[in-house]
């Protein structure tokens, strides 16, 4: 990946990630997956720890992401195995992702959710304590942490956790959690002593090729448009924070550098979420993707009753503008048809590593306005 080489101070920085030894969870799921291929292009040492890829198809499976990482298969709620690949693999730079993901999921099985997403928390800071391991870690959890009063201007990092839903509550957990173990045993002021710098990453709904999650706006809509029929959408007038998947992912990265360089400046929660302008209604996007796809696809509104979810949410990502020299690059309007390019790639049974890899080199090429 030529573009790769070149230095733009608005994207990762690859003589810092070359050779770097990094810890990645969740590595199987939708995002670790295209973490990982880009964690590869930038000359990095990945170990990957989760469990097997939650869903068929998958990308990681799709991608041969086993090609180019060492992947160890485990669960995150296992304390002593989760200890004996963190002591094995012994990580520069740990980006947990590994969780439970979606809030449907979370209504049914509230016990699956805490369990991952607060006590897998747990685990790896704990580990990490008892272990006296130097390293960076960027927890990412949601856009969801934050205690929604649907307001229609977007949350900052110093606003209060909450979420009425088990997935969202739990993900609030999880920030209290961080910030616990941040203060009792990796305070910033104190990073000489035990070496451990730790931040949070809080992204929107992040959208991009290769994703098979059940009960999630566009696969549910691609599954549809292959299938050649019309997709219930239980809430078609929520708004969302959209964003394609590389631009979080270029914010965890950029983040891990930061943490790396000064510990007592970035030790802290940082959000990553597009421009006002892309926060959109859902009809939005099925429209636009019905439109993309062609063929005579459509969609309509689910007429059963379904949990509760927020009608709206927004981010402000000033914070990671300002300190990070993150900017969100692809507009959302444009990701939808890079959405639509890869799985028609993959409905045509050709090679999405290569869309994959051509999307990532593209992006990187984008300018950062």
């Amino acid at each position: 990946m030529a573009l790769l080489i070149n230095r733009d101070p608005f994207m990762p920085n690859r003589a810092f990630w070359e050779g770097r030894r990094v810890l990645l969870t969740g590595h199987t799921g939708f995002k670790g997956s295209w973490l990982s291929i880009w964690l590869h292009a930038l000359g990095a040492s990945v170990t990957g720890f989760a469990l097997e890829p939650p869903t068929e198809p998958n990308l990681f499976t799709l991608a041969r992401v086993n090609d180019c990482i060492h992947s160890v298969p485990g669960d995150i709620r296992d304390f002593a195995r989760f200890k004996q690949v963190i002591s094995e693999s012994s990580p520069e730079v740990v980006i947990h992702m590994a969780a439970q993901s979606v809030v449907q999921r979370g209504y049914d099985n509230p016990i699956e959710t805490y369990s991952s997403n607060v006590m897998g928390t747990v685990h790896l800071f704990e580990a990490v304590r008892q272990l006296k391991h130097r390293c960076v870690i960027v927890n990412v959890t949601t856009d969801k942490c934050y205690e929604n009063r649907e307001w229609v201007w977007g949350y900052r990092e110093d606003e209060p956790m909450g979420g009425r839903d088990p997935y969202s509550n739990s993900k609030g957990c999880a920030e209290l959690v961080s910030s616990a173990f941040r203060e009792s045993y990796f305070p910033p002021r104190s990073f000489e002593a035990h070496g451990v710098a730790l931040a949070t990453a809080r992204a929107g709904n992040v959208i991009g090729g290769g994703d098979w999650t059940s009960n999630q706006l566009i696969p549910d809509l691609i599954r549809a448009f292959m299938a050649r029929q019309p997709c219930l959408i239980r809430n078609p007038l929520a708004t969302r924070p959209w964003q394609f998947v590389l631009e979080p992912l270029c914010g965890y990265l950029l983040l891990a550098e930061k943490l790396a360089e000064n510990p007592g400046g970035f030790s802290c929660g940082w959000n990553f979420g597009p421009v006002d302008s892309d926060a959109k209604p859902v009809s939005w996007i099925a429209d636009c993707l019905v439109e993309l796809w062609g063929d005579n696809v459509s969609w309509c509104r689910d007429s059963a009753i379904h949990p509760h979810e927020a009608r709206y949410l927004k981010l402000d990502a000033s914070k990671a503008q300002a300190y990070l020299n993150w900017r969100p690059r692809l507009p959302l309007a444009e990701a939808l048809k890079w959405i639509v390019e890869w799985y028609q790639v993959f409905q045509a049974g050709k090679d999405v590593r290569g869309v994959l890899q051509e999307q990532l080199e593209r992006y990187w090429g984008l300018s950062c306005n």
